[in-house]
């Protein structure tokens, strides 16, 4: 009987079940088993795609799980994961049936102890200052005495308090207060915000831009001062145009935003001190420099003064000194009346030189065009007698109409006997110019016919002539064919007669004038 019965097969009557109804089952178990669930690891990928949702691996040395962090959640985290840091993750395990995976949902992550805070603010560290953001050719001189102080800080803590007694009691300034969150998720936004904000206010502006700013907040944890160790604050910091004092924490806290600062304070009140001045110090520093300036004038005018008396006694007397001009004037007294001679005997051989370069031609010319000018100048101030004399009645009766402080008439017959006189004393100027001018005509014609050679010739010399040229040596005498002597009454020919020069044309007259002095010759 057994032979003609087959046994079944094992599992043949177990049901059968989809893809999705078994992928569903598991979900289901996974999520029931694991409702909430802490999980410790070190974060491998991390991925930000474009929706704001976090991607991520978390691993130890034989397992990886893959972990999500919705968009509401990342917002919130204190600190951002990166890729290396260990962290202990809070969320529900779940599935993803598209892919046939396991994952969480983180809704909670935070650094596994401060050793793994340390490890990834060394390797941000790192980073920024590979990129030149902490080097010191960037950091900017602060202010000596700045008019205004923006302070970012909590409005509510006691760093804002310090500051303000602080300044107050060393030199009271102008203080603007940004209010910003000094811990937790909004920290670091706020901070950069307000870092930004003063940058991009106006200077001279209706809310006046800051010169100094001050980042300040109280002693913590380094999860309380995380914020300040943000990306976003540090490179604010760093670009910030406003030179930036950082005070977070106490002296032994350190932060990234101290080594992108231009000055890191130990505390928010040390802070204040070098933002500032003691006002008293330098009121004792500036009477201490008038003293030594009024001390130095001093000592400076009794030195010159001392000075100047010794060189006085080092001076010769005033008669000495007068001794030697005295002796040289005597000397050039003696010198002057043969030195007088001298200058009369030269100037005399000058103008003996000179007047023998003249010629009546020159002479006359000259004559003619004074005579010229003199006529037109004549010309020229009747007119402008004339037409001064219009100007002046002109002006005269302008004059009576404005101050009508006589008849027309009058004024008329006030200005016309005053337009004669100035006519009167214009003639005689006139007529004394024009005597003036006739004299020194008169004079240089007097003078022409003292330098010509006709005067010379009345002294007793004559012009000779040789073959039509004048004879100035013995030897042209005995070479010339005929001689023609000029007295100062006439000429005489000895020998032939005497031929026409040779540059005189043939067709000259006969009767043509014969010039008043020779080009060329010799007086006997």
């Amino acid at each position: 009987m057994s032979d003609l019965i087959d046994d079944p097969d094992p599992g043949a009557n177990a049901p059968e079940f989809s893809v999705s109804d078994l992928s569903g089952a598991i979900k289901r178990l996974i999520e029931g088993e694991f409702g909430h669930v802490r999980i410790r690891g070190e974060i491998g990928r991390v991925s930000r795609p474009k929706s704001g949702h976090l991607y991520l691996d978390l691993k130890d040395d034989r397992a990886v799980i893959n972990g999500i962090i919705w968009k509401g959640v990342a917002g919130r985290l204190p600190v951002q994961p990166e890729e290396g840091m260990e962290v202990v993750a809070t969320g529900r395990l779940t599935t993803f049936p598209g892919q046939s995976r396991y994952q969480i949902i983180i809704e909670d992550i935070k650094p596994a102890g401060a050793g793994a805070l340390m490890a990834m603010l060394e390797r941000r560290k790192a980073a920024l200052a590979g990129e030149g953001l902490f080097d010191e050719q960037h950091k900017k001189r602060l202010p000596y005495l700045p008019e205004i102080i923006g302070v970012i800080t909590s409005p509510s803590g006691a760093v804002i308090r310090d500051i303000l007694h602080r300044l107050r009691d060393r030199f009271p300034r102008k203080v603007m207060i940004w209010p910003v969150a000094v811990q937790g998720e909004r920290c670091a936004p706020e901070v950069t915000r307000a870092i930004q904000g003063f940058n991009a206010m106006t200077p001279g502006g209706a809310m006046p831009r800051p010169d100094l700013i001050i980042v300040a907040r109280g002693g913590g944890s380094i999860e309380d001062l995380w914020g300040f160790n943000e990306e976003s604050v540090v490179r604010a910091a760093a670009a910030s145009e406003i030179p930036l004092i950082s005070a977070v924490g106490h002296e032994t806290d350190t932060t990234l935003i101290d080594y992108a600062s231009d000055k890191r304070a130990p505390t928010p009140t040390a802070a204040a001190e070098l933002a500032v001045p003691v006002r008293l110090e330098l009121l004792a520093w500036l009477d201490g420099q008038e003293g030594r300036l009024i001390h130095a004038l001093s000592g400076g005018v009794a030195q010159r003064g001392q000075r100047l008396r010794d060189l006085a006694r080092a001076l010769p007397r005033p008669e000495v000194l007068l001794d030697g001009p005295r002796q040289r004037l005597d000397v050039w007294g003696d010198r002057l009346p043969a030195a007088l001679i001298r200058g009369v005997q030269v100037r005399r051989v000058a103008l003996s030189e000179a007047g023998g370069a003249l010629r009546p031609g020159v002479l006359r010319r000259m004559i003619e065009g004074d005579s010229r000018r003199l006529m037109a100048a004549s010309e020229r101030m009747g007119g402008a007698l004339e037409r001064r004399t219009r100007d002046d009645r002109r002006r005269f009766d302008a004059l009576a109409a404005r101050f009508g402080a006589r008849s027309p008439a009058d004024e008329v017959a006030a200005r016309r006997a005053e337009a004669g006189r100035v006519s009167q004393r214009l003639s005689a100027a006139g007529e004394r110019q024009i005597t003036t001018w006739a004299q020194r005509i008169t004079a240089l014609d007097r003078l022409r016919e003292t330098l010509g050679y006709k005067a010379t010739l009345k002294r007793g010399y004559a012009v000779v002539r040789g073959d039509g040229a004048l004879v100035t040596t013995r030897k042209a005498a005995k070479a010339a064919g005929a001689l023609e002597v000029e007295f100062a009454d006439g000429r005489i020919s000895l020998g032939a007669a005497v031929p026409a020069p040779k540059n005189t044309p043939k067709s000259a007259p006969k009767n043509k004038p014969k010039s008043d002095a020779p080009d060329q010759g010799s007086l006997f």
